[in-house]
């Protein structure tokens, strides 16, 4: 059975610790892949939420005092849990105070995975790396040498995202090779992949790096088929199709279109 048809089956919760700019593209976009958004912050009931969810998802895309908190009592509820963890480190190294939160968060909870853009994840663990606002810059690093990299000294899986998405444990690595330029003009489809890794997970049982690698590869398909409806459109048409590409996209189309690949 593929994780996305466990997914749909068992509907996970998906606890939400997301920036304001996405949080509405994010819950309809679990919803539309058939995963049930959580989308909370209170101080007050982030523990109980983490604990009663199948994943959770931290992204620190609009950070301040109050979420770097909620951020911190989820994660750890998490960890309490056995409930996995995917931190999105948006705009990493953008800012001394970003990274500064990202490494506490990462230094104070246990994350199952990481995904950014190669700027992100090479500030992360300290490596220099140009990044523009929230954009990766110009670099001539091997992608995946820093993703793997992180994923050693993290512990974790993590997911380098670009024209190529890299998806590794540190000893494993996939790529996956679906996917449109179109999803970098509309805002949020980084941030909703993060929440769709964490629906994916939280059905992984023993086989997380798979269900990372199969979220990468599933959400790449379902952009080139979404692109390919709207060709003529615009990136706001693109935007609704792909939502519904989430919903229909079946096992079997998914299964001849994929282009994920063991490095």
């Amino acid at each position: 059975m593929s994780f996305i048809t466990k997914l749909r089956d068992n509907n996970p919760l998906i606890h939400n610790i997301t920036n304001i700019v996405v949080t509405n593209f994010t819950a309809n976009g679990l919803l539309a892949l058939g995963a049930s958004p959580f989308m909370a912050d209170s101080h007050e009931e982030v523990a109980d939420v983490a604990a009663m969810s199948g994943a959770v998802l931290i992204n620190i895309g609009t950070l301040n005092d109050h979420s770097i908190k909620a951020m911190l009592i989820a994660g750890q509820s998490a960890n309490k849990h056995g409930v996995p963890v995917v931190l999105d480190p948006v705009g990493a190294g953008a800012t001394a105070f970003r990274t500064e939160v990202t490494h506490r968060l990462v230094s104070e909870m246990k994350i199952t995975a990481l995904r950014g853009n190669v700027a992100e994840v090479a500030n992360v663990i300290g490596e220099k790396w140009s990044i523009k606002g929230v954009d990766a810059g110009a670099g001539d690093g091997d992608h995946a040498v820093v993703a793997v990299k992180a994923a050693k000294k993290l512990g974790c899986i993590v997911i380098v995202t670009g024209k190529e998405d890299i998806i590794t444990d540190g000893e494993k690595t996939y790529i996956a090779a679906n996917g449109d330029p179109i999803l970098t003009k509309v805002t949020g489809t980084g941030c909703l992949l993060s929440s769709v890794v964490a629906a994916f997970l939280a059905v992984a049982g023993d086989a997380p790096l798979e269900a990372a690698a199969e979220a990468l590869s599933f959400y790449g398909v379902a952009a080139e088929i979404a692109a390919e409806k709207t060709a003529s459109q615009g990136p706001g048409s693109f935007q609704i199709e792909f939502l519904n590409q989430l919903a229909l996209l079946t096992p079997e189309e998914y299964g001849k279109r994929s282009k994920l690949r063991e490095a």
